[in-house]
């Protein structure tokens, strides 16, 4: 994600430029109030408190630029009724921050309604001949500052939709680019795989067939290979079909774990499956992030564990669900296994979804799995 600010330094938080503007500003009009036009010798707090009030309000200019607007407008009638001639430097930023944020027809009525309401306040609370006053309230607020205000608010705002437009483009590029990478990689898969699951599919099949005719005890080994053999046919077609199209083949979920469960004690890995809480749907993203982590840890299991007994654990909770694969194997908390791909394709799904994975040696040997996936249930 890129981030674009501007008017504040790189790495300076928005909140932080804000404020130091608008310090900056009342400083200003404070200084200017005290040095320039004012009612006598003493000071008039009054005025003084308008004169600062009006830079002060310029902090929220992001958050609420028209009531930031409206805020230094009347401080600038209020001080100028108080006899402060200073240059209303707030209203200015006012205008440059409401015409930045798109707000131009308020800005416009606003700044209208103020440079009248400043000759109605000076015509009422100066004295002397009426031109010599009104030549005098325009020091307040100067026409050619406010076209120059209003002006660089518009072409900031421009730049920053150009800037947006652009980088719809690079995103728009960017998912074509992965539309056609993702084409790619469906059409090596079917080359490369296809061919060779399919022979392992047939072949054991056929062994199978020849055994029951025969009327031979076929091994459990060897429906342990015919059936992955049929899995892996399905997951295959499955993933191509999510590569060539996100929204067909509806992805595998955690109403599919208790047949992975089954599946893995087909292999004489003795499994339980254990499902708590109050069931309810979960986000296809959720779904197939808990069965793929099922998967791997039972497939896991059965490689390189040399368990016995493997339990699964699903806790269905009001905001998460958890998951917790364990098994009786070797290790232990003094042989921790090397994280493999397997781990760490796990670990970089959760981590995608914003939840926990644990995954290490059991005190008691064995190794264990622990997932927490937040969800949003599904209407």
């Amino acid at each position: 994600m890129v981030i674009r600010r501007f008017g504040v330094p790189t790495g300076v938080p928005a909140v932080v430029g804000d404020w130091a503007i608008a310090v900056a500003v009342a400083g200003l009009m404070l200084g200017t109030g005290w040095t320039g036009e004012h009612p006598g010798p003493g000071p008039d707090a009054l005025g003084r408190v308008l004169l600062a009030a009006g830079g002060l309000a310029l902090a929220a200019r992001r958050r609420a630029p028209v009531a930031v607007l409206a805020v230094t407008g009347v401080c600038a009638v209020g001080y100028q009724a108080m006899g402060f001639g200073a240059l209303s430097v707030a209203y200015l930023v006012a205008v440059y921050s409401a015409v930045r944020a798109g707000r131009r027809t308020v800005t416009v009525i606003a700044s209208v309604a103020l440079l009248v309401a400043l000759q109605l306040t000076a015509l009422a609370f100066r004295a002397g001949p009426a031109g010599e006053v009104l030549v005098r309230a325009r020091s307040t607020l100067e026409i050619a500052w406010l076209v120059a205000a209003f002006a660089a608010g518009e072409a900031v705002r421009q730049a920053e939709q150009r800037a947006d437009e652009a980088e719809r483009t690079q995103e728009e590029t960017a998912r074509r680019r992965a539309d056609e990478e993702r084409l790619h990689i469906a059409r090596e898969l079917h080359d490369s795989l296809t061919h060779q699951i399919s022979v392992i599919k047939v072949q054991s099949e056929v062994a199978v067939h020849v055994a029951r005719r025969r009327g031979e005890q076929v091994p459990e080994a060897l429906l342990a290979i015919q059936e992955a053999g049929r899995e892996a046919t399905r997951e295959l077609r499955a993933t191509l079909s999510v590569l060539r199209d996100d929204d067909t083949a509806p992805p595998r979920g955690v109403g599919d774990i208790p047949e992975l469960v089954e599946r893995a004690g087909r292999t004489g890995l003795e499994t339980t499956l254990t499902i708590e809480g109050q069931r309810h749907d979960v986000t296809t993203t959720v779904g197939r992030t808990a069965y793929r982590i099922v998967q791997e840890s039972l497939t896991n299991i059965v490689r390189h564990a040399a368990a016995t007994t493997a339990s699964v654990r699903i806790d269905y909770r009001p905001d998460t669900l958890a998951l917790r694969i364990d098994d009786d194997g070797k290790a232990t908390p003094t042989t921790a296994p090397v994280p493999g791909v397997g781990l760490l394709g796990m670990r970089e799904r959760v981590t995608a979804l914003g939840g926990l994975l644990r995954a290490e040696p059991r005190d008691e040997g064995g190794f264990t799995v622990q997932a927490e996936l937040p969800v949003e249930r599904t209407p």
